[in-house]
């Protein structure tokens, strides 16, 4: 077994905030070995409760990895919580401002230097009333292009029950599970040579997402909506 990615204070800082939080619920890791001991990776995963964060920041470094996150600008705000994800390498993205390319050009960096770097395409927690992906971001597919490194696609499901980002609920009790199943890494040669047209770049960001969807769907026993639609 590989050793620990080295972290440090902030990672440690993050690691005494986010492990309490994990642990209010029963942890169910599917295909785990699927994330890679060392390297860079784009880990792209679903968004359904404010406390995703948290429980994938365990989930990742269980893997014993340093996730690095794409996170909204305005969670990284967030007193102690926000100094807590930057310190430990988190990417603020400040969607449609001047800035938000600086944010891709520090995935970019993170993943040239081996790093893990988690992103939520969608966003922020998704707008589907039964907690399914919605239309996302193509942020991803840039990265995802860019970089010849695994893709590779996780669904988690369950936090929404701890904590329930629209109606405000938390309800730790009585403890629910929360499932993390890893995918396969996703084979995106036929679309390296292409130009990073707006067109290709949503078919690459739509193939990705489909791909956690079907994870989503095999972990709640269910089949997804016929098409993820757009939140406008």
């Amino acid at each position: 077994m590989a050793d620990r990615e080295r972290g440090g204070f902030w990672v440690g800082a993050a690691a005494a905030l986010f492990y309490p939080l994990a642990y209010l619920s029963k942890r169910v890791y599917r295909n785990f070995e699927g994330i890679p001991r060392s390297g860079p990776v784009l880990l792209v995963m679903n968004h359904v409760s404010h406390l995703d964060p948290a429980v994938d920041a365990v989930f990742v470094h269980r893997a014993k990895r340093v996730p690095r996150f794409l996170a909204k600008a305005s969670l990284v705000r967030v007193p102690i919580f926000g100094k807590i994800m930057t310190g430990a390498g988190s990417i603020p993205v400040a969607r449609g401002t001047s800035s938000a390319g600086d944010s891709l050009r520090a995935a970019h960096q993170a993943l040239e230097d081996g790093k893990v770097i988690v992103i939520y395409p969608e966003g922020t927690i998704t707008k589907d009333p039964e907690f399914w992906p919605k239309r996302s971001q193509t942020g991803v597919a840039r990265l995802a292009l860019a970089n010849d490194i695994p893709v590779i696609p996780c669904a988690r499901w369950g936090t929404q029950e701890v904590f329930n980002g629209y109606t405000k609920k938390f309800r730790p009790l009585p403890r629910k599970t929360v499932t993390h199943v890893v995918g396969e890494p996703v084979d995106l040669s036929a679309y390296r040579e292409k130009e990073p047209t707006p067109d290709v770049l949503r078919e690459v960001t739509d193939l990705l997402m489909a791909e956690v969807t079907t994870l989503l769907a095999d972990v709640r026993g269910e089949e997804p909506p016929a098409k993820a639609d757009s939140d406008a």
